[in-house]
C-alpha cells in the first residue's frame, strides 16, 4: 500500500528550503587551489501533489545535484526538507522510510542496472529489502514489467545488455515504481533515447502518473519536453533558482532575462522567425568565483548597477509566477522597476 496522505492535499508534498551544497576543491602541492564548488547555493521551492514540476537551465547549473540532494544520495551542506509535513531523515520519517516514497530514475539505463541480475530481479529486489517475501517481490516485478510494456516471458530472466535503451529506462521506470513511490524524481530519464522511443517513454510516464497518482520532479535539457510534461517549471541558474511557474506561463510569458534567452534558443522550423544572433553568449561564470549580487548580470542586457550589488530574492509578478530579477521590483534603482508603491514581501515559491 502507499503512504497516507499525511497533511492533505493543500499541503505540498516536498517543501525544500535554504538547500545548500558546496564541493570542496583540493590544493596543489604548493598549497595554491582549494576553494568550493557552488554546486546548488540556498535554493527553495515546493512540489505539489500530483504536479509535475520541470527543471531546467545550462549545464552546470545545479539541476542534477538538487536531484541527488532531494534523494540524499549525496549529504547537503545546510537546507531543510519536509515531505509531506514530517522532516526528511527525522524522527519521524527516517531516511529509509522516505526512499520507500521517493524514487528515482537516472539518464544513464545501462549504469543503473546490475548487468549479474535479470529484469525482474532487479525489480524485486528494493521490494525483498524493505520487507516483502520473494514470491510477492517477484509477483509485483513482472506486473510493473507488464505495466510498462514488457511481456514478462519474454523479459524478465533477460539480462541489461540483452535489451535496448528504450527498453531498459523502462525496467528502471518499473523498478522506481515496485516500492510504489508517491515522488518520482526523473534525472534526465529520456535524453539519451531516439526521438520515437523518447515519444513513448514520455506517454508511458503521463499514463503511470495517472494511474498510480504519482508526482514528478522531471529535469530536462529539453525544453519542448519540459512544456510538455511539465505543470510548472523552474529555471535554475549557477546553482539558484532564478523563476518559477506555471508551464504555459512561463513559456508564454518569461519573466526573467534568463528565461527568455534559453526560450529563444528552441529551434523554430518557420523561417520567418530564424535567429539571427544567439539569445546568449559566453559561458555561465565560474560557480568556484560567482559574480556578486545578480549572478546573470555579466551576461544580461539589461544588467545595470544593481544588478551588480545586490542579490534579488523570489519575488511574485502574477498570479503562480515569481522571478529573481531586480527588473521587478517597485524602487529597486534598476531603470526598468515599476515606480508604483509598495515593493513585494518575499514569497516562498
Amino acid at each position: 500500500m502507499s503512504a497516507v496522505d499525511v497533511g492533505g492535499p493543500a499541503q505540498p508534498l516536498l517543501t525544500v528550503r535554504g538547500l545548500v551544497k558546496h564541493f570542496p576543491l583540493k590544493k596543489d602541492v604548493l598549497g595554491r587551489g582549494g576553494g568550493v564548488v557552488r554546486a546548488v547555493d540556498g535554493i527553495a521551492f515546493d512540489i505539489r501533489k500530483g504536479e509535475t514540476l520541470g527543471v531546467v537551465g545550462e549545464s552546470g547549473c545545479g539541476k542534477s545535484t538538487t536531484a541527488r540532494l532531494l534523494m540524499h544520495l549525496i549529504a547537503a551542506d545546510r537546507g531543510d526538507l519536509t515531505f509531506d509535513g514530517e522532516t526528511v531523515a527525522g524522527a519521524a520519517l527516517p531516511l529509509k522510510q522516505f526512499r520507500r516514497q521517493a524514487q528515482m530514475v537516472f539518464q544513464d539505463s545501462y549504469a543503473s542496472l546490475n548487468p549479474r541480475l535479470t529484469m525482474e530481479d532487479s525489480i524485486a529486489f528494493a521490494p525483498q529489502v524493505h520487507g516483502a517475501s520473494r514470491q510477492a517481490a517477484v509477483a509485483r516485478a513482472r506486473d510493473l514489467l507488464a505495466r510498462v510494456g514488457l511481456e514478462p516471458s519474454r523479459f524478465a530472466g533477460r539480462y541489461p545488455h540483452e535489451l535496448s535503451g528504450g527498453q531498459r529506462q523502462r525496467v528502471n521506470i518499473a523498478r522506481a515504481l515496485a516500492l510504489q513511490p508517491r515522488l518520482v524524481i526523473l534525472d534526465e530519464a529520456v535524453s539519451a533515447l531516439d526521438k520515437s522511443v523518447e515519444a513513448q517513454v514520455l506517454n508511458l510516464l503521463l499514463d503511470l502518473k495517472q494511474e498510480f497518482g504519482l508526482t514528478y520532479l522531471f529535469i530536462s535539457h529539453d525544453l519542448n519536453v519540459v512544456r510538455y510534461m511539465s505543470d510548472r517549471v523552474m529555471v535554475m541558474y549557477l546553482g539558484q533558482v532564478v523563476e518559477i511557474g506555471a508551464s504555459e506561463a512561463l513559456f508564454s510569458e518569461p519573466a526573467h532575462p534568463y528565461t527568455r534567452a534559453l526560450l529563444s534558443s528552441i529551434p523554430s522550423l518557420d523561417p520567418d522567425r530564424r535567429t539571427e544572433q544567439p539569445p546568449l553568449a559566453g559561458d555561465p561564470p565560474d560557480p568556484i568565483n560567482p559574480p556578486s549580487g545578480c549572478r546573470f548580470h555579466p551576461r544580461c542586457k539589461h544588467a545595470e548597477v544593481v544588478c551588480a550589488q545586490r542579490s534579488p530574492a523570489l519575488l511574485p509578478v502574477a498570479a503562480g509566477q515569481v522571478v529573481a530579477c531586480w527588473m521587478h521590483v517597485a524602487g529597486s534603482g534598476h531603470s526598468a522597476a515599476p515606480v508604483a508603491a509598495a515593493c513585494g514581501s518575499e514569497l516562498s515559491p
